[in-house]
C-alpha cells in the first residue's frame, strides 16, 4: 500500500506540473489506495475523477500509456479522444468521461444491476462493484437515485464517499447538515460507516467487509472516508479560500507520513522506505522522459475522417 501511495503522489505531481487543470490528489492517497486495494481483477471499479490513475495501475494498466494521455501522445489509451484521466474499460474500469460529476454513480449501479441479472438467471457470478465519489457529488440526484435503487434491489455494490471536506471552494459545512455522509445510509436501509480516510488499513478493512457482504447477496453499503485535499481543486488553484491553520492541521496528518511512521514502528527502516520513494519517483520521471519523445496525437488518432469530410 505504501508503494502504491508513493507512486500515486509522484505521478500526480508530475501530471499537475504539465496540466494546470489537473485535479491533484495530494493528501488523499490513502483514501484511494485503501478503497481499491485487494479487489479481484474481475470486480468492476469506478474510481473518483480525482486520482484514478493509481487504481488503473493497480489493475495492470501501463504507466507509459497513461502518461501518453496526459501529454497527448499517440500511445495513450484514449488516443486523444477523451479527457486524460479516463481509463481502458477492458480492465473492468468505468472511466469518468463526462464533463459532469455523478454520472459514474449511475453507470456503476447499472454494472451492479447487470451482475444481479446474471445471478437471477442462474449464472455463477459473485463479482461486485466499487465506486468512489466526492462529498460534493453526494448532493447530486444521481447519488440518491443510485443508492435507493441499489438498496431496493440489493445490488452487489459498495459506495465510497471520498470526503475531502471541500467541494471546489465550498466547505463541507455549507452543503451538508449533520455529522456527514455516512448517516444518509439509514434512509436507504443499508449499512453506513465513517472511517479515517488517511489510514489505508482501517479504510480497507471497512471496504473489504462491505465487499464480502455484497458478494454474499446482502446488498450495498455506504462508506465515508474522511480525508483532506491538501492542494487546490485543480493544479493552478492556490486555494486562498482556506485558512493556513486548517491546511497545516491536515498536513500533520499527511497519509504518507502516517503510513511511514507505522511502518517504522513495525520494524521497517527509513532506508527501505526512502528507496521505495526514490524508485517510484524515478519510475514516473523515466516514463515522462520516454513518452515525451513519442509523436503527438494527430488527425488519424482523433479519427477526424470518421467525423468530418477532409
Amino acid at each position: 500500500m505504501y508503494r502504491w501511495m508513493s507512486l500515486a503522489r509522484a505521478l500526480e505531481r508530475a501530471c499537475a506540473e504539465v496540466n494546470p487543470r489537473w485535479f491533484p490528489i495530494e493528501g488523499e492517497e490513502a483514501a484511494i489506495v485503501g478503497t481499491f486495494y485487494g479487489l479481484r481483477p474481475d470486480d468492476v471499479i469506478a474510481p473518483h475523477y480525482r486520482g484514478p490513475f493509481v487504481t488503473y495501475l493497480m489493475r495492470g494498466v501501463e504507466l507509459d500509456r497513461l502518461v501518453g494521455q496526459v501529454l497527448g501522445k499517440v500511445n495513450g489509451y484514449t488516443r486523444g479522444r477523451a479527457v486524460a484521466f479516463s481509463g481502458p474499460v477492458r480492465f473492468n474500469l468505468i472511466p469518468w468521461v463526462a464533463a459532469d460529476l455523478g454520472t459514474s454513480l449511475s453507470v456503476a449501479t447499472g454494472a451492479a444491476l447487470s451482475i444481479a441479472y446474471r445471478r437471477e438467471a442462474g449464472q455463477v457470478d459473485d463479482r461486485i462493484v466499487v465506486v468512489s465519489f466526492g462529498d460534493g457529488t453526494a448532493n447530486r440526484g444521481d447519488f440518491h437515485e443510485a443508492l435507493n435503487l441499489a438498496s431496493v434491489w440489493k445490488l452487489p455494490i459498495v459506495y465510497v464517499c471520498q470526503n475531502n471536506q471541500w467541494a471546489i471552494s465550498q466547505p463541507l459545512s455549507s452543503y451538508v447538515v449533520g455529522p456527514g455522509i455516512a448517516e444518509r445510509a439509514a434512509g436507504y436501509g443499508i449499512p453506513g460507516v465513517r472511517t479515517d480516510g488517511n489510514d489505508p488499513l482501517a479504510l480497507n478493512d471497512v471496504v473489504q467487509a462491505a465487499v464480502t457482504r455484497a458478494r454474499a447477496g446482502e446488498g450495498p453499503s455506504l462508506i465515508e472516508a474522511r480525508t483532506y485535499r491538501l492542494a487546490g481543486h485543480w493544479a493552478e488553484d492556490v486555494a486562498s479560500y482556506r485558512s493556513a491553520d486548517e491546511v497545516a492541521s491536515w498536513q500533520r496528518r499527511d497519509p504518507l507520513e502516517l503510513a511511514r511512521r507505522r511502518l517504522v514502528d513495525a520494524g521497517h527502516s527509513d532506508i527501505e522506505l526512502n528507496e521505495i520513494e526514490r524508485e517510484t519517483e524515478a519510475e514516473v520521471s523515466v516514463a515522462f522522459q520516454r513518452v515525451r519523445e513519442l509523436p503527438d496525437v494527430g488527425d488519424s488518432e482523433l479519427g477526424l475522417d470518421e467525423v468530418y469530410a477532409l
